[in-house]
């Protein structure tokens, strides 16, 4: 019997070096998905949270079809934040069948573009090389020093690199989906993003930062409105 739309479960997959409990379930959103009756769904990517943590690049090759592999049989309604948007991207490429409808959250143009600088910090912030006096180097280096993450695993993870996304492969995600990006994101702007995508409309979250993207309660709002999960 298929899911109906209130039945169907919401899969949360969260961005480089967070978890599901972390991102998910520390701000309220598993509880407010569960209140709404819906079945919540956190998926930690491989090198994160409860999930394996291999040192070896090759292992992060595809690692979306991991995140595929935890899905049911019927199509799930799922939102991402970050590193978390873009393997639901693959996923849906790859799957568009699985997929009823996408909230992809932090992501913008820099999905199309190669950021060597950011890339640069994120790994130099991980190996503890970061500079202490930058917000988006001292991040990353408290993640990677999380007594419950791994270093090692967040540095093989980088050096194995993703198939290049165009808007030719984004053509196949036809399902509906929302795009939710903060006003002083640095992924922006979402414009070819959007404009990628078939079947997608963009809300701009109102004095919001990347990092603050899943605290924002403009975005666990709309996110949550828009795969009909929101409390009774």
């Amino acid at each position: 019997m298929s899911e109906t739309p209130l039945t169907r479960p919401v899969v949360l997959v969260h961005g480089l070096g967070g978890s599901a409990a972390t991102t998910w379930q520390s701000n309220g959103w598993m509880d407010l998905i569960a209140d709404a009756g819906r079945p919540p769904v956190g998926i930690d990517l491989l090198g994160h949270g409860l999930a394996d943590k291999p040192h070896d690049p090759e292992a992060y090759v595809d690692m979306h079809r991991l995140v595929l592999d935890q899905l049911g049989d019927e199509p799930v309604d799922a939102i991402g934040f970050s590193l978390g948007s873009r393997i639901l991207l693959e996923c849906a490429i790859e799957a568009p069948e699985r997929f009823s409808r996408l909230v992809l959250t932090g992501v913008g143009t820099n999905l199309f573009e190669v950021r060597s600088d950011h890339h640069g910090k994120i790994a130099a912030a991980i190996a503890g090389e970061g500079d202490p006096s930058d917000p988006f180097s001292r991040y990353f280096t408290d993640l990677a020093n999380d007594p419950n993450g791994d270093g090692e695993a967040l540095k093989a993870m980088l050096k194995s690199p993703m198939s290049k996304l165009t808007s030719e492969r984004l053509s196949v995600v036809t399902m509906p989906v929302l795009v939710l990006l903060g006003d002083n994101d640095f992924a922006g702007p979402a414009d070819p993003l959007v404009d990628a995508l078939p079947n997608a409309t963009f809300s701009e979250l109102k004095r919001c930062d990347h990092f603050a993207t899943p605290r924002s309660m403009q975005c666990l709002d709309e996110a949550l409105a828009f795969v009909d999960a929101t409390p009774f």
